[in-house]
């Protein structure tokens, strides 16, 4: 059985790319329709109490000179954006109306775009073609060269600091699983050890280095930090913009290679489920130490985890995310619940080890991994957990 699934290719264009000025003109232009529709909608819920929604915006907009700067379909891509904003916005304010904690503040009103600032463009399949190996624009006779055959959705040009990236989006045919899940494979995340990879069927735990990771952001926050101090009221400069770049660039790169070893690895041993913890509040909620907090904030798991995810489909490899509370504090060795009642942190002693009940001492980061396969299939390790690896094999990703 087949599924279709959307996927993107990611173009860099810098200024010295032909595309530079039109990418530029075209956020520029989407800027400024952006922040004249947003000030209309703001003044008539600030006044009246009214939301305007998009149709009735699109309407009222479609003789402005912001709306008719921009091919018709892109202003009406950026007044669609807008309302799925406020929608969000007033999503938010309802949440916190129920449950305050889970903010830290009142939602605010959808912001304006800086004055001088850019905004994404977007253009539908019915304005760009593929032709021959080559993307097509409207209002302009220049192309862009991709890789892609598949049905084309849409393509996006976003603003990132000093370049534009264009997305083209596509959508691909892939098999669906539909076998049960019996060779399992688990990843627990983190920062010395940026991904622990253990199994249910004997081979040895592997770990990733973090620390290439660790170095790249040090870096970056220490010459950031330097450059800072120039530029005063500012806020930013091209160096700057250049620095994060290249530490973005860097980290991508080490990701997708890191993410690839991963699902090599697994077709090597035949898994068919890869079981991945994530937590998306860790980055409000983990308290490591102030360096460490800086680095573990800095590193962007949830990109890695969506190149994991799609890594994955392509080669026909379930994969499951999963929620990773009290996975670290449980004892994989005593087959412990994982939950708040088990949950016990000191367990974990010095040099990365945890000691079970039992006084047998199992790497911490693989002890966590072990519980993410169980938190998703308790009778993984039915057979018995005699063989299992305790201790990991450290890797470079180069």
């Amino acid at each position: 059985m087949k599924i279709i699934v959307k996927r993107t290719e990611q173009i860099q264009i810098n200024k010295n790319h032909e595309l530079w000025s039109y990418c530029d003109k075209v956020c520029f232009a989407a800027k400024n329709l952006y922040n004249f529709a947003n000030y209309t909608v703001r003044q008539e819920f600030i006044h009246n109490g009214r939301w305007i929604r998009y149709r009735e915006l699109d309407k009222m907009l479609k003789e402005h000179e912001t709306y008719k700067s921009l091919p018709a379909q892109t202003s009406q891509q950026v007044l669609r954006l807008l309302d799925r904003n406020w929608k969000s916005f007033f999503k938010a304010i309802e949440e916190w109306s129920k449950d305050k904690s889970k903010f830290l503040g009142r939602p605010k009103l959808p912001k304006y775009k800086k004055k001088d600032g850019r905004s994404i463009a977007i253009f539908t399949n019915q304005q760009c073609r593929i032709k021959n190996g080559y993307l097509t624009f409207p209002k302009t006779e220049l192309k862009l060269k991709t890789r892609i055959t598949d049905k084309l959705k849409e393509v996006r040009i976003i603003p990132k600091g000093s370049i534009y990236v264009v997305e083209i989006v596509y959508e691909k045919e892939i098999g669906k699983i539909q076998r049960p899940p019996k060779k399992i494979a688990g990843i627990d995340l983190g920062l010395n050890n940026f991904v622990t990879l253990v199994n249910n069927i004997g081979i040895k735990p592997i770990v990733i280095n973090g620390k290439v990771i660790k170095s790249i952001n040090q870096y970056y926050n220490k010459k950031r930090a330097q450059l800072m101090s120039y530029v005063g009221n500012r806020g930013s400069s091209r160096r700057i913009e250049k620095l994060t770049l290249k530490r973005n660039n860097k980290l991508l790169d080490y990701m997708h290679k890191a993410s690839r070893f991963i699902v090599k690895w697994c077709k090597q041993y035949n898994i068919d489920t890869l079981v991945v913890g994530y937590n998306p509040n860790w980055k409000q909620e983990i308290e490591l130490g102030k360096v460490n907090n800086q680095n573990f904030a800095s590193i962007p798991f949830y990109q890695f985890v969506n190149m994991l995810k799609y890594k994955c489909e392509e080669e026909g490899i379930n994969i499951i995310i999963t929620e990773e509370s009290y996975t670290s504090g449980c004892s994989f060795l005593d087959g412990e619940e994982i939950n708040e009642i088990n949950y016990n942190p000191r367990r974990r002693i010095k040099r990365g080890l945890f000691r079970s009940n039992k006084g047998i001492l199992i790497n911490a980061d693989v002890n966590s991994a072990y519980n993410i396969i169980r938190k998703v299939f308790p009778e993984a390790f039915a057979k018995g957990i005699e063989g299992v690896g305790l201790h990991p094999v450290r890797l470079n990703i180069a």
